[in-house]
């Protein structure tokens, strides 16, 4: 039986979680024969409650991470990833809390899973497509991949998705307080990680809905980060080669 974890950050979600876990839920018991799947919430000391909403509903296999403040999306994933690296899980899944990553789509991400691949969602291929967003918010999404593939010579489709799975060798052997990223550019930067591990990247399609509650975390300061780290990585790589 392989064992998961799925890593959940959450910050104000109170709207959607209560929904995410029990679709979550769903689609775990429906592969319960292959997989043995844990859930642990990661929560940056919501002032609404999301934590006390999800450890109220008492679903097996799910537990509670509370941090004492908001630090950003990077930091709370590796705070996850630390505490699962305890246990013995074979892959950890990152997925967002706000029902943008569908639940019922985890299995077709988990068949692809191996131990020497890391496997993202990804929006930008054929299969994958993208739900009630408007024009610039897809511009935005697809120049940043773009410049992330073309600047790091990384010839993948949506490497700024977060629905995606982890081998725990990949974790095991990565330096954690290395990281430098806070924001978005996180999953940039776990899959450049992964390469120069010499690990591989699958990409599955997957369909991302946009939010219907509450409000997206994007900011300029994120996407900012994001581009500026994206090129000081890509001189670096020019730099080492030479």
């Amino acid at each position: 039986m392989t064992s998961v974890l799925i890593v959940i950050p959450t910050y104000n979600e109170s709207e959607s979680i209560e929904l995410l876990l029990s679709r979550v839920d769903a689609a775990r018991r429906n592969v319960s024969d292959r997989f043995s799947i844990e859930i642990l919430i990661v929560d940056d000391n919501s002032p609404d409650k999301t934590a006390d909403i999800a450890k109220n509903l008492n679903l097996a296999g799910t537990k509670i991470l509370s941090r004492q403040s908001k630090s950003g999306l990077g930091p709370a994933y590796l705070a996850g990833f630390k505490q699962g690296l305890l246990g013995k899980y074979d892959f950890f899944v990152e997925m967002d809390a706000d029902l943008s990553h569908q639940p019922e789509q985890l299995i077709d991400l988990l068949s692809a899973a191996s131990k020497t691949d890391l496997v993202i969602g990804t929006r930008w291929i054929p299969g994958g497509s993208v739900v009630n967003w408007p024009k610039r918010r897809k511009w935005i999404s697809k120049l940043g991949t773009g410049y992330a593939s073309v600047a790091l010579n990384l010839p993948y489709k949506d490497l700024t998705s977060g629905f995606r799975v982890l081998p725990r060798e990949f974790l095991s052997r990565l330096d954690f307080s290395l990281i430098e990223t806070r924001g978005y550019g996180f999953q940039i930067e776990m899959a450049l990680k992964a390469i120069e591990s010499g690990f591989g990247i699958k990409e599955v399609p997957i369909t991302f809905v946009e939010r219907e509650n509450g409000y997206s975390k994007m900011s300029f300061a994120i996407i900012w980060e994001a581009w500026s780290m994206v090129t000081i990585w890509a001189l670096r790589r020019r730099f080492k080669r030479r």
